[in-house]
């Protein structure tokens, strides 16, 4: 048989078995070699029925039933794009409730090869994420899944899966490539910054007409305070903190399954302690300096933040980053204690309104927050830092806590436990100022302004980076994909 007819038989062989290529992780790489004897190997049997064929051509030929594969769509530098790929990215739109009406194709396809550039780019340049934050984000997802769905039997009939394993396994993946992707685009943008005079040459290019319109907004001003837990309960949770950090230290007992057992950190309970910080992550401070004072594998003493007592174990160093766990037990704070702080609300809210002092001097001199008290307890918009709060964009539970507040009206004392872990606390809330729905005005309007041009300039930073690195990537769409708008400016010939 022809060296030619050898290949062509080869090549059928490799299309019928379907695509050799892994995806989504730059480990799963084939050896060429390997494959090529693997398809040889493989291809005998045609081999074989075409020579059978070409002796007897009086046989019936033979009848083959025609199966769709799961080719492939794209490939962006080490990951490989399926058709499946883009199908499932279409259904998990529509489990979550997004409206598909103007999503296509082509801007499926364009938006997996984005993500896939930005990974690849990542894994490049170092900016890699651990195991444990991959796993700890996949056992939150199926958790919410499996609420969603009822059970995980419902969850793998959705998914098509047989088994829990090969789900988290697929999600593991998934999770890996986005959170590469969100790594490589934060590194594009976090040293930029926006001037005044950028702002201003921003907002001057806006047509009148076409100015934003703010929705009505309102500032918000509050008094905390945090009951004291007696010294008691305080040595009793520092007590169970070093009995900790001696059975790690001498017993060799995992630090993971103990922050599972006994931390009260929501955040970080599930998934053994586990964070991933830099000195630029908007952790306490407190925390962060005693976690960079730390060497790798030790374990520090108990300590106190606003959130409780603390011990921190150094899992790993990588330059200014660390993985560390960590467990957070908060001393029990007695109903007595809760009372005491709720009466002393009370007293100064009677006597605000009696005009004995401000709300602004009241939190100055009695407030236990110190974020707010120093600013006359005025909130801070956490995703702007304004202090202004759209009330279409609020927090539901603060926005239900104060909108059926008048014009200088002060909230009775409200318990609230903090969902970042602290102890429970009472507070008093005032609306300072109203802002009723308006065309963008420079002057007032000036942080929201700036935002939108930090926005602009970071986006303009992404577009440049990304025809840097399109140019030097290796890129290919297959030719069902060619007619995409996007492929003109991707794949170079």
């Amino acid at each position: 048989m022809s060296k030619l007819n050898k290949f062509v038989a080869i090549l059928g062989c490799f299309l019928i078995t379907g695509s050799i290529f892994a995806q989504e992780t730059e480990e799963e790489v084939t050896e060429t070699e390997e494959v090529i004897e693997n398809m040889e190997e493989s291809a005998e049997p045609l081999l074989e029925a075409e020579a059978s064929i070409e002796k007897d051509s009086t046989k019936p030929a033979v009848n083959f039933k025609k199966i769709k594969l799961d080719g492939i769509s794209a490939v962006v530098g080490d990951y490989v794009i399926l058709e499946s790929d883009i199908e499932k990215t279409l259904i998990d739109l529509k489990s979550q409730g997004v409206s598909t009406a103007d999503v296509t194709r082509c801007g499926l396809l364009g938006k997996l090869m984005e993500d896939r550039l930005y990974a690849h780019q990542a894994v490049q340049d170092s900016l890699l994420v651990s195991d444990d934050e991959i796993a700890a984000t996949t056992d939150r997802q199926i958790q919410s899944f499996v609420q969603q769905t009822g059970s995980m039997e419902k969850l793998l009939k959705f998914y098509k899966k047989e088994d829990e394993a090969s789900l988290r396994e697929d999600i593991n993946k998934i999770n890996k490539l986005r959170m590469l992707s969100e790594k490589m685009q934060s590194s594009i943008v976090e040293k930029i910054v926006i001037t005044p005079e950028e702002v201003r040459q921003f907002f001057s290019k806006i047509p009148e007409d076409e100015r934003p319109v703010f929705g009505a907004e309102m500032e918000i001003a509050q008094i905390v305070k945090s009951p004291k837990p007696t010294e008691k309960e305080v040595e009793e949770v520092v007590g169970k903190l070093n009995k900790i950090k001696s059975d790690v230290e001498d017993n060799d007992a995992s630090f993971s399954v103990k922050a599972i057992l006994y931390s009260e950190d929501p955040g970080s309970k599930s998934k053994g302690g586990f964070y991933s910080i830099t000195k630029d992550t908007g952790f306490d401070k407190t925390f962060k300096d005693v976690a960079f004072s730390l060497a790798e594998g030790e374990v520090s003493e108990p300590f106190e933040t606003q959130f409780g007592y603390h011990i921190i174990f150094i899992e790993k160093i990588r330059g200014q980053e660390l993985d560390l766990r960590h467990i957070l037990m908060q001393p029990k704070i007695s109903q007595t204690a809760l009372d005491e702080v709720k009466t002393e609300l009370d007293t100064i809210r009677k006597h605000i309104m009696e005009g004995k002092y401000s709300f602004a001097d009241a939190a100055r001199n009695f407030s236990d927050e110190k974020e707010t008290k120093f600013d006359g307890g005025l909130l801070r918009n956490p995703t702007n830092f304004d202090s202004r709060f759209e009330l279409t964009k609020m927090d539901p539970t603060l926005y239900n806590q104060v909108r059926s507040l008048k014009d200088d009206e002060i909230s009775y004392p409200l318990l609230e436990e903090d969902p970042r872990g602290g102890g429970p606390k009472y507070k008093i809330l005032k609306v300072t100022n109203r802002y009723d729905e308006h065309t963008a005005d420079f002057s007032k309007d000036y942080i929201k302004i700036q935002q939108l041009a930090k926005t602009e300039k970071q986006y303009n930073a992404i577009k440049e980076w990304m025809d840097d690195h399109i140019e030097d990537t290796y890129i290919s769409v297959n030719e069902d994909n060619k007619d995409c708008d996007f492929a003109n400016n991707w794949v170079k010939d």
